[in-house]
């Protein structure tokens, strides 16, 4: 059995940090404090990525249909394999149409001495004769935790262990604390992947999306160099417009104790062609995740039949291409 634990944090004040998601590497070190050795070894987390806490519809693909009342405040069921993506696609597209859906997804921004921060509440004016003036969409934090081994022997962590972490920048000035707001068990073995199966069976080609950044080459001492996996397919050739001679890049740093140390990564958010065999296998391993610290949330990816792209408008490409 291959267990996993969802979290859903609620931000109890600004945070200070990365502008895409709070690092699996962030996380890790908030929980490794509250926890002993022998779990700290067994820890993985993943990064964590901004929820709005606002009305949605459940997405294409998901085990539940329609309505979802206010979806960004607690954890959905998890029954199918897509449903373990819902809040883990930065565009949160489950977000109504009908409401101002970009604007929700985007965070207010406070300075503090030259420095952006983000608010844990961003603030909407209502038309003139409403009741109230304003109204507010708090902002969450979803990531998942599991062990080592993928056996569940670390988790479920206990929520007063997880309860009032604080991550990013400026913690001793109270930047970045949050708190509980709901936690679950999933069971990867248990879940339906008949969507995969299905595409497998027909032989219809599948799509890699890579979630969060995957790691090329570090610095960090227990970090290795490494290519790109074969079973992506890059054609340079059918590259989308924006990313014009391969697959989007970017440069971060991994902080380890007073030590920072230079990471190369293929950035999250691209699209490649799955060139394998066993999509339900590389599906499983993608929650997990692969390569290089991955212990610390890099490299996770989803992996969807092509002709099930959740994105209309993005015309299909072989390589690296914007969300």
């Amino acid at each position: 059995m291959t267990r996993i634990q969802q979290v859903l944090f609620e931000f109890d004040g600004q945070y200070l940090g990365h502008p895409y998601f709070v690092t699996g590497n962030a996380l890790f070190n908030a929980v490794a404090r509250r926890v002993d050795a022998e779990t700290r070894r067994s820890l993985r987390v993943s990064h964590g990525v901004f929820v709005p806490g606002e009305y949605g519809e459940y997405p294409a693909g998901a085990s539940q249909d329609g309505y979802a009342g206010k979806l960004g405040q607690s954890l959905p069921d998890v029954e199918v394999y897509e449903d373990l993506f819902v809040f883990r696609d930065a565009a949160q597209r489950w977000l109504l149409d009908s409401r101002p859906r970009d604007a929700h997804n985007v965070h207010d921004l406070q300075l503090h001495g030259g420095r952006v921060a983000f608010d844990d509440t961003c603030w909407f004016g209502r038309p003139a004769g409403q009741r109230n003036r304003r109204r507010s969409v708090s902002w969450y934090l979803h990531c998942y935790l599991h062990s080592r081994q993928g056996d569940g022997s670390v988790v479920p962590v206990d929520e007063d262990v997880l309860d009032g972490l604080q991550v990013g920048g400026a913690r001793n000035y109270g930047f970045g604390e949050v708190s509980v707001v709901d936690t679950q068990i999933v069971d990867l073995d248990a879940l339906d992947f008949s969507r995969l199966k299905a595409a497998q069976a027909s032989g219809e080609s599948c799509r890699i999306e890579l979630v969060s950044p995957f790691v090329l080459e570090s610095e960090h001492p227990s970090g290795d160099a490494q290519d790109v996996p074969w079973w992506w397919r890059v054609d340079t050739d059918e590259l989308s417009p924006v990313s014009q001679g391969g697959l989007r890049r970017r440069a971060t740093r991994l902080v380890d104790g007073d030590e920072t140390y230079a990471v190369t990564t293929v950035d999250h958010g691209q699209v490649v062609q799955y060139a394998g065999d066993e999509p339900v296998e590389t599906a499983r391993n993608g929650v997990l995740r692969v390569g290089t610290h991955s212990r610390f949330g890099f490299g996770e990816f989803c992996v969807r039949p092509a002709s099930e792209d959740r994105v209309s408008e993005r015309r299909a490409a072989g390589a690296g291409g914007e969300v």
